[in-house]
Parts: structure tokens; sequence; C-alpha cells
């Protein structure tokens, strides 16, 4: 018998056939859709990828000891290594004694793109003028412009540290008054782009124990040193 064909003559097509091109038909619609689409890449040749960061540093306006304002465009374009801080506290002078041992060291007092940024944690207290008082104990030079010691309104400041750095300020009523405020007393480093890049040791620990303890806490201070130094050189290059 024949295979049917249609009044023009045409032979229709074995069966077979029309399932095999159905079949070919379903595995290029799957890989149509399976298949990943290859993006091109970026043509700018200028584009850079934002580095690895804890967190963006917060925004603010503050007064600086000096009587300038200061806020984030200040700072832009600068590396910065910030600290928390009160003009009564007990400790705050071994952190204080760091930064300026940290910006000899590296050799970057005049540095334009380098600055020393401490924001006061009583304002209350430290007003501009006592802020000034303590900055010169510990600036090469008196009034020095590159080392910002930085005032604003204490709620202000308790929001700046609790929400936007993220370093604890807790006031204690029945401390003594060297001691009144449980505080962050580390470094943090920001990089041009207003972007944290790292938290270091500020002083040595004041954990008591036997010299062994002593003298493992003044080893992960040199460590934590070390790599801060490492860091900001890193920083100034990019």
């Amino acid at each position: 018998m024949s295979s049917p064909t249609t009044q023009s003559g045409f032979r229709a097509p074995p069966s077979w056939v029309v399932y095999l091109f159905i079949g070919l038909g379903v595995v290029a619609l799957f890989a149509a859709i399976f298949t990943p689409v290859r993006r091109p890449e970026p043509k700018d040749p200028e584009a850079k990828v934002i580095p690895p960061a804890l967190d963006s540093a917060p925004p603010f306006v503050l007064t600086e000891r000096l009587g300038s304002t200061v806020d984030n465009d200040t700072l832009a374009g600068k590396v910065w290594v910030a600290s928390f801080a009160f003009t009564r506290c007990e400790f705050c002078p071994q952190v204080s004694s760091t930064m300026a041992r940290f910006r000899k060291e590296m050799n970057l007092t005049d540095r334009d793109d380098f600055r020393l940024v401490t924001f006061t944690i009583d304002p209350d207290h430290d007003t501009p003028g006592e802020l000034r008082k303590y900055a010169n104990k510990f600036t090469d030079t008196p009034d020095d412009p590159r080392w910002l010691f930085l005032h604003g309104s204490e709620r202000f400041i308790r929001l700046l540290c609790d929400r936007g750095f993220k370093v604890r300020v807790t006031k204690k009523e029945d401390a003594p008054v060297g001691r009144m405020y449980d505080h962050y007393l580390g470094l943090t480093v920001v990089d041009k782009r207003g972007w944290v890049r790292g938290r270091y040791l500020g002083k040595p620990s004041s954990r008591e124990g036997d010299e062994q303890v002593l003298e493992q806490g003044m080893k992960e201070f040199d460590e934590s040193f070390a790599a801060l130094k490492e860091k900001v050189a890193e920083l100034l290059k990019e």
C-alpha cells in the first residue's frame, strides 16, 4: 500500500521524522532557557571595585577645637584613624600616645592625605578650649591642624558612637571621674572613600595578672600596631 499524498502530490514524512524534529525543538528550547547568559565585561577602564570593608563611616557635622566645622566631605580623599576619648579619662592618654607614635613612625605628620581624628565622648566638659589643651600634649606643634579633635552635642555623639561607628560608650554614674565612661579604646581606620577598613588596639591590655599575662597583652598590642601600620600604608596607595 502506497504512502498517503496530498492532492498536489506531496508525500507526508514518516511519523518518526516528525517526532525527531519535535524532540530537537524541545532540546533547543531547554538549552535556550537554562544556558547562562554571558554578560560583557565593563568597558570603563577607570571603573573601580569598592574593596572589602566593615561599614561606611557615618555622616556627621562637628566642631573642631580650633573653631572650624568638620564633616565627611572634609575628610574625603584622606585616610584617617579615629579614636573616642574624653580629656579626664584615665586610659585615653595611652591611646592618644599610640596615635602620636604611629603618625611619627609612619612619617605622616605633614601628609595632606592623612588625618588623625579624636571624637570627645564627654562634650559637656570637653569644650573646644579643653580639647585644645588636651591636644597640645600629644601634637608636635601647638594647634596641629592635621589632628582633629571634634566636639558636638552629647545626644549626637552617643548616636554617632552607638549607631554610626558601632562602638560602646556607657556612662557610669558612681565611678571615679577618670573611669566615668566605659568606652571603646581602640582605633578605627577609614579609607579615602569613607569606608571603615579595620579596627586596632589603641593601647596595651590593662588586664591584671602575672608576668606571662602582661607579656601576652603587650605581644597582642605590638602585633596590632604592626598591622595598623601595614593597613594604613596600603590604603594610602589606593
